[in-house]
């Protein structure tokens, strides 16, 4: 049995009318679940950029660490206060001068946290024989939050 050329017609017309588009009502649920998805998972993802800048900072201080430990290997002690951590990239002219200072150095450059500050260097060290610090977000000793010192004894 065949269908007329009309019939077949009205049949793919009323389908091409019924698949459309969406109706008002789909279009809100479709917004208000989006909206719902927006407001559970921004929070968490708000957070994440002081989060990376907190685990980089850790990252950079245990390099710093490093450098110092193969300085201390090289020359037998660490840096005094006053050398600071530039004597990592230059040697140091001031009492007492390395005797086996690595040309080339033990660090490219010295980083600064973060935050664009430069990291802290005490030797003696509060916490250990030498401490390296961040002051964190703030750039001031102490705080909470993104604003906490983050350290070598961490």
């Amino acid at each position: 049995m065949q269908l007329s050329t009309t019939r077949r017609t009205d049949i793919a017309g009323s389908r091409s009318r019924r698949q459309r588009g969406f109706t008002l009502i789909e279009i809100m649920v479709v917004i208000a679940i989006l909206g719902i998805l927006a407001a559970l998972i921004v929070p968490k993802i708000m957070s994440r950029p002081d989060e990376a800048r907190r685990v980089a900072a850790r990252q950079d201080i245990g390099t710093v660490m490093q450098a110092l430990k193969l300085y201390r290997l090289d020359n037998g002690r660490y840096p005094t206060q006053e050398q600071g951590l530039r004597s990592l990239i230059e040697k140091p002219s001031t009492d007492p001068v390395p005797n086996n200072w690595k040309d080339g150095g033990y660090l490219e450059r010295l980083p600064n946290d973060p935050w664009g500050n430069g990291y802290q260097y005490l030797n003696p060290g509060v916490h250990g024989e030498i401490d390296v610090f961040s002051y964190g977000a703030d750039g001031k000793a102490g705080g909470e939050g993104n604003d906490a010192d983050i350290g070598s004894w961490q």
